[in-house]
């Protein structure tokens, strides 16, 4: 087992408690205790988890760990819509397209579902479960193709893992709209999920250009995993309260930075109805 893959094990338990043991984590994966105790140095140094005497602690922040869908589906709406709208802007009929996990994705699904008419023969190739339960009950008369990579669920409702690896191997895409957990200027687009990231890679890959939707919150965020450089990256799409130095930073860094305005007139109960467009 890889050192990312054992250190994903140890967040992933500290999810769940609030500290774990070297001894226990070693036991259960099968290698020494010392390999144990430098997986949980890497993670201190990296700001993920806290080492403590025989173990590691869970950090009182939660941006270092794997988020589930529902924490954070509500968490800086109004950023997310405003993204969303602006990322649709993007969208013109006949494209292929790929929506990987994440709740700013999503948002996009759902305004996606309310322009069926306009645009036609659409295909969505997904590895996010809510986004492909949410365009499936809206295909309705529409010519709408989802495609779903198949794979390991995880806490954000995407499928993850070789199975979904091999399905983008085989498929091109015109246009990836990606959610991550972090942007760092230096690491660059990161994910606290080893196994998302290599998914995430795998959607680059795939596909001819490369948009990433992510709110302020994301930027200088640096989690366990990286997915890929800013150099991979053609557009990023935040909100319009991102700071003006991060701003600045990430213009010189990618060929388009936009911040999507917040509508005055977004309704953010609609967030869970993709029937109702947002304007």
């Amino acid at each position: 087992m890889l050192a990312p893959e054992r250190q994903a094990r140890i967040l992933k338990e500290l999810q769940l408690h609030e500290a774990v043991r070297v001894a226990d984590i070693a036991t259960a994966l099968n290698v020494s205790e010392m390999t144990i105790r430098r997986d949980i140095e890497a993670l201190d140094h990296n700001g993920l988890a806290r080492k403590i005497h025989g173990g590691a602690m869970r950090l009182a922040r939660l941006s270092a760990l794997e988020p589930g869908f529902l924490l954070n589906v509500d968490k800086q709406l109004e950023g997310k819509l405003a993204i969303a709208q602006q990322a649709l802007s993007l969208v013109q009929p006949g494209m292929t397209l790929a929506l990987t996990g994440g709740t700013t994705t999503y948002q996009l699904a759902v305004a996606l579902a309310g322009e069926l008419d306009r645009l036609r023969n659409l295909t969505v190739v997904t590895n996010s479960l809510k986004v492909t339960e949410l365009l499936y009950r809206q295909q309705g008369n529409s010519d709408l193709k989802v495609i779903v990579t198949g794979g390991e669920r995880t806490p954000s409702e995407a499928l993850v893992g070789p199975v979904a690896r091999m399905a983008l191997n085989n498929l091109n895409t015109d246009m990836c709209f990606m959610g991550v957990h972090g942007i760092d200027a230096d690491r660059g687009l990161t994910s606290p999920n080893w196994l998302e990231a290599e998914t995430n890679a795998a959607f680059i890959e795939s596909t001819s250009r490369l948009v990433i939707l992510a709110d302020s919150s994301k930027f200088q965020l640096r989690s366990l995993a990286s997915i890929a450089p800013l150099t991979a990256v053609e557009t990023i799409i935040t909100d319009d309260s991102v700071s003006p130095a991060t701003a600045e930073l990430f213009t010189s860094r990618v060929p388009h930075f936009i911040k999507a305005p917040a509508s005055t007139h977004a309704d953010t109960s609609a967030a869970g109805a993709p029937s109702r467009k947002i304007s």
